[in-house]
Formats: structure tokens, C-alpha cells, sequence
């Protein structure tokens, strides 16, 4: 398949999502968007023009059982992942899909399962993964420029769309638990979350993650869409120093700070012995280059190239028990709630 072109079929075109992923797939000269499918005509009708894409449906169906499609993207709501990724899998159809596929573990691992036995790719949308800035901090973890990473906070907020079907848990979280996860290259032992449902009865708009992880490592979650403030922000705190990942920022995404406590070695008191250091800030040149466009990129290489993507069906796997940890912690009050690969008696 090295050489031939691969054929999309894109089911969801929302204005946010279906229109962001367009462009990712219609810029590739690998790629041809062959039909588009929208349960709204309006819409569908108006995507399929603004990227000229020939065949527009209302119904999946439609795109699905087409044979001119190699790989199906599900852009849809959640709540139709899980049955869409496997109608495209059952029809032998490559599967980009929207984070998360599933809200239920069980349903996540059928996903995996049945494209590994079709031989097909699969892809979960963890799209801040391909961002350039996540890519610098992973570079920095990896040949230690931090020293040894302590903890992670990471905020995911605005006054926004306020939404019915989920909460700010699993709307806002996959993002920035896919990106801990990828940094400290561990899943949590744990998870504690609280949150309140201030607009809607039972529909959390803030929530607030604590996880722990082998070796005294934390990480802190604030999610939410009742906040004066639109950040999109992480900080990762490290022995040797300590970075500020701002996505809102235009140019100046990364900070590295030559910040940390070191530790002397005179025969003194534990406390006398620590010495605040405070170095130079670094601000290094980040590409500015769409993680929606790298995503869809990587996802073509990797079918063409017969690779597993960086934010596979494994990592999707990885991120829903983490969440499914959260939902019971906030459920429970607050209470830590262990989080474990699924064993063979709970699937």
C-alpha cells in the first residue's frame, strides 16, 4: 500500500470537530476525502463543498459499505464512537476515532481486539499528543534535562459550551490524562476526583483529579467549563528544572525554568542544607505546524508503513481506565480509587 492513495470517509462535521479534521486529511496529497456524513443535510451539504468532497450522506451506512473507502474518522458525539468504530472495523475499514471510543473498558477492549484480528489501524483522538510543545517536554523527560520529573498539574478550563451528555470529566480529561500518562510513561496507582454539578443536576462542570504514581510521582487534573479563564496549560516540576507548557500563548508555548532546591553537602541541619536556585528562563523556538494535521499525517504513515500509531487503541485503553477510576472516585465522594490493567475475570 506504500504507494496508493488512501481513500476517507469522514462520519461527523460538526463545525469544531468534522471541520477540523478536514482540512488535515484534504491537505495531504496522500489522502481523498470520497464522502462526508452528517446527520444534519445543511451541514454535510456545506462541508462537502467547502472541501470539495464529492458524495455527502445523512447516513453512516453510506460511507461505511462504500468499497472506495479505505479509513473511516469518526468525528461524531460519544456517545456514538463505540458502534460506529465497530461498524467501520466489521466492514474491514481503517478507524481514526474521536477520544474516547468508548466510556466503558469492556467496550474499549472489543474495539482493540477486533482490529488487531482485521489487521486494521486504529487511532484514538488524543490530538494535544501530536502537538509539537507535548513533543519538546517528552524530549526534555526523556534525556533527563529535568532531572527527576516530581509531579504534573495540568488545567483544561473556559467559560464554554456546557454540555448534557457528559461531564467536564470525560469531555475535557482524555486530553491531558493522554499527554501525563505519555510524559511519566506510567499509568497511576490511583485516582481521587471531586467535582460539582453547579448548572445541571448530575452533570459535573468542574472537576478536580488527583493521581499517584510508582516512585512518589503525582499528577493534578483541573477540568472545566464554568471558569472566567480559557487555559490550556501544564507544568511539569522536576529535580533539575521546571517547564510551563501554555497553549494559548501565540508564539512563546514552552518556558523552561532553571529553577529547583538543591540539596548541599555539608555536615548542617536537613533544612539549612537547601538552597533555592533560581537560573536563566529558556524560551525555545516551537513549531507552530496544526496537531490536528500532524495527527492525520501520522495516522496515513502508519497504515501505509504498516507502524502503530503513537496513540493507539493501547493508549486509549490506558487513558478509559484512568477515567473509569475517576467517574467511581467521584461517585464515591472523593475517595482513591485503584486503577489496574483489567484482568481476564473482569472483562
Amino acid at each position: 500500500m506504500a504507494g496508493a492513495e488512501l481513500r476517507v470517509g469522514v462520519i461527523g462535521c460538526g463545525r469544531w470537530a468534522g471541520w477540523a479534521h478536514l482540512p488535515g486529511w484534504t491537505r495531504d496529497e496522500r489522502c481523498q476525502v470520497v464522502a462526508v456524513c452528517d446527520r444534519d443535510e445543511g451541514l454535510v451539504l456545506a462541508a462537502a463543498d467547502r472541501f470539495g468532497v464529492a458524495d455527502a450522506f445523512t447516513d453512516h451506512r453510506r460511507v461505511i459499505e462504500r468499497d472506495d473507502v479505505d479509513v473511516i474518522d469518526v468525528v461524531t458525539g460519544d456517545e456514538e464512537h463505540f458502534t460506529l468504530t465497530m461498524a467501520a472495523l466489521e466492514a474491514g475499514k481503517h478507524v481514526l476515532c474521536e477520544k474516547p471510543v468508548a466510556h466503558d473498558y469492556r467496550d474499549t477492549l472489543r474495539a482493540r481486539d477486533l482490529a488487531a484480528s482485521k489487521g486494521l489501524g486504529t487511532k484514538v483522538g488524543f490530538t494535544f499528543r501530536y502537538s509539537p510543545a507535548v513533543r519538546y517536554m517528552k524530549e526534555l523527560v526523556k534525556n533527563g534535562e529535568l532531572g527527576d520529573l516530581y509531579y504534573i498539574t495540568s488545567q483544561r478550563v473556559n467559560l464554554g459550551k456546557v454540555r448534557q451528555d457528559e461531564n467536564a470529566l470525560w469531555s475535557f480529561a482524555p486530553h491531558d490524562l493522554s499527554v501525563i500518562l505519555h510524559l511519566l510513561e506510567d499509568e497511576p496507582m490511583d485516582v481521587a476526583a471531586r467535582g460539582s454539578a453547579f448548572l445541571q443536576g448530575g452533570v459535573e462542570d468542574v472537576v478536580f483529579l488527583h493521581l499517584r504514581f510508582p516512585g512518589g510521582r503525582m499528577a493534578h487534573v483541573h477540568v472545566s467549563w464554568l471558569d472566567p479563564h480559557k487555559l490550556r496549560q501544564f507544568t511539569l516540576v522536576g529535580s533539575r528544572k521546571m517547564v510551563v507548557f501554555d497553549d494559548m500563548e501565540a508564539s512563546e508555548k514552552i518556558r523552561v525554568y532553571d529553577k529547583g532546591v538543591d540539596r548541599g553537602n555539608q555536615f548542617v541541619s536537613y533544612s539549612d542544607a537547601l538552597t533555592v536556585r533560581s537560573g536563566d528562563i529558556v524560551l525555545p523556538r516551537i513549531s507552530l505546524q496544526e496537531p490536528l494535521r500532524i495527527e492525520c499525517q501520522h495516522f496515513v504513515d502508519c497504515i501505509r508503513e504498516r507502524r502503530t500509531p503513537l496513540t493507539d487503541g493501547e493508549g486509549g485503553l490506558a487513558v478509559v481506565r484512568v477515567l473509569a477510576a475517576a467517574q467511581a472516585s467521584l461517585e464515591a465522594g472523593g475517595a482513591p480509587i485503584s486503577v489496574r490493567p483489567q484482568t481476564a475475570e473482569t472483562r
